[in-house]
């Protein structure tokens, strides 16, 4: 158990608190390109930062204060060009790197005036990648936006879906390395929602942790498989600081502020072999709700839906004082323990774990756990179907197992790409 200061050093993140600091030394992703085909700003709370996401005219992203450094007017309200954005109380424009480039009144009274020099609005680096909009809130000079090796995959259908999630990000990530969970939580409870009463599901008899550049893997075997099956095959990865990846979908749970997370899924599908060539022109996202509005219970019908009535259930902040790990907690003691490593990294001035800088290895960054093998060849038809009733067997009908809520144009979209 760590001790409430302890806790409390885990799990704040606003600038100049030790987490916070780590945290803003990896980029996040925030939004999904694709929102910007119908918006140009959008306000986003990023680490306890009130903040607006924009893409001008130009096609540039910009991402600056929530409040103009004028008389903290809401930039949200402002109106973007063919470069920047424009605050809409008194005309003052900025353009991404924070620069005042324009203030309407002034520049007419006094054209040779330097006062926009001196008022610069507090700018963040910010990038797209995969179809996802990341934002970095650190120091210079920025890391580079990871390739993840399921970002370089071909003849795939991509989704994006956000879900936001009313408590701290650190036990959504602790999730990301608890091999156990998959037992209870997702294979016997839906059992128990279905209204059967058994038998549950085979438990496990092995769990396995391994270290690796970027954080964690761990495999697992059931008391029916050996060391042959899928399951302790596919190692899944919780990879720093914030990310799971278990087989080709991302799960990033991007801190909002202290109380407050934006889960963030990128999915892949492979599509059929007698699909291929499949290339997707856009990645299209979509918001999943976690409650039930005829009820205002929480949703419990998908996977990733199971997992947020586990994180919400430990309350706004885990009480770590007060828990009793076990033996199955040795991914979330190891995780833990590198995060304490890399906050005192991070004071001394040097990198976390798992930032990346080389050029050359960011092309693709190859991935352990079998992941290429099991998913690069693709599958015919046939075989396929039977992977993809097995995977949405707790909801069928649906084309989504993660989360609930797919619009009906994605799964339009879905459909037609994968043939069904």
């Amino acid at each position: 158990m760590l001790t409430e200061q302890e806790n409390e050093r885990f799990t704040r993140v606003g600038r100049g608190t030790p987490m916070g600091e780590l945290l803003r030394r990896y980029w996040h992703p925030i939004a999904a390109e694709t929102e910007f085909d119908d918006i140009s700003i959008k306000p986003i709370r990023l680490m306890g930062e009130d903040l607006v996401l924009y893409r001008d005219e130009g096609g540039t992203f910009g991402l600056v204060d929530r409040h103009c450094p004028h008389r903290r007017a809401d930039m949200s309200y402002g109106f973007v060009e063919e470069c920047g954005i424009r605050c809409n109380y008194h005309g003052w424009k900025f353009d991404e790197t924070g620069r005042c480039i324009a203030q309407p009144f002034e520049d007419s009274v006094n054209p040779n005036s330097r006062f926009k020099d001196q008022v610069p609005i507090t700018a963040y680096r910010v990038a797209t990648k995969a179809g996802l909009v990341w934002a970095y809130l650190g120091p210079e000079p920025a890391p580079l936006i990871p390739t993840w090796e399921p970002f370089t995959y071909d003849n795939g259908f991509c989704q994006i879906a956000f879900s936001d999630i009313p408590c701290n990000w650190l036990q959504c990530q602790e999730n990301s390395i608890d091999p156990v969970h998959f037992e209870w939580l997702h294979n016997n409870w839906s059992m128990v929602l279905s209204g059967q009463k058994g038998p549950y599901a085979p438990t496990h008899k092995k769990i396995s942790f391994e270290e690796f550049d970027y954080g964690f893997g761990y495999h697992r075997l059931l008391e029916n498989e050996d060391e042959t099956n899928f399951n302790w095959l596919l190692q899944r990865l919780c990879i720093l600081p914030n990310l799971f990846l278990p087989r080709t979908h991302f799960e990033w749970r991007v801190p909002v502020d202290d109380e407050k997370t934006l889960s963030v899924v990128w999915n892949y599908t492979r599509v059929p072999r007698d699909c291929e060539p499949y290339k997707q022109d856009k990645i299209p996202y979509w918001y999943a709700p976690i409650t039930d509005p005829a009820t205002g219970r929480w949703i419990t019908s998908h996977v990733i839906n199971q997992d947020t009535v586990a994180w919400v259930g430990q309350g706004t902040v885990a009480e770590r004082n007060l828990e009793h790990l076990g033996r199955g907690d040795r991914g979330v003691i190891m995780l833990r323990r590198q995060l304490e490593l890399d906050m005192q990294a991070v004071a001394e001035g040097r990198d976390p774990k798992g930032i990346i800088r080389d050029e050359a290895a960011n092309v693709c960054i190859d991935l352990p756990g079998n992941r290429r093998e099991l998913f690069l060849a693709g599958l015919e038809r046939e075989d396929w179907l039977r992977q993809f009733a097995l995977a949405t067997k707790n909801n069928p009908g649906d084309y989504f197992s993660l989360l609930v809520g797919q619009p009906p144009h994605i799964r339009e979209a879905f459909a037609k790409a994968v043939g069904l």
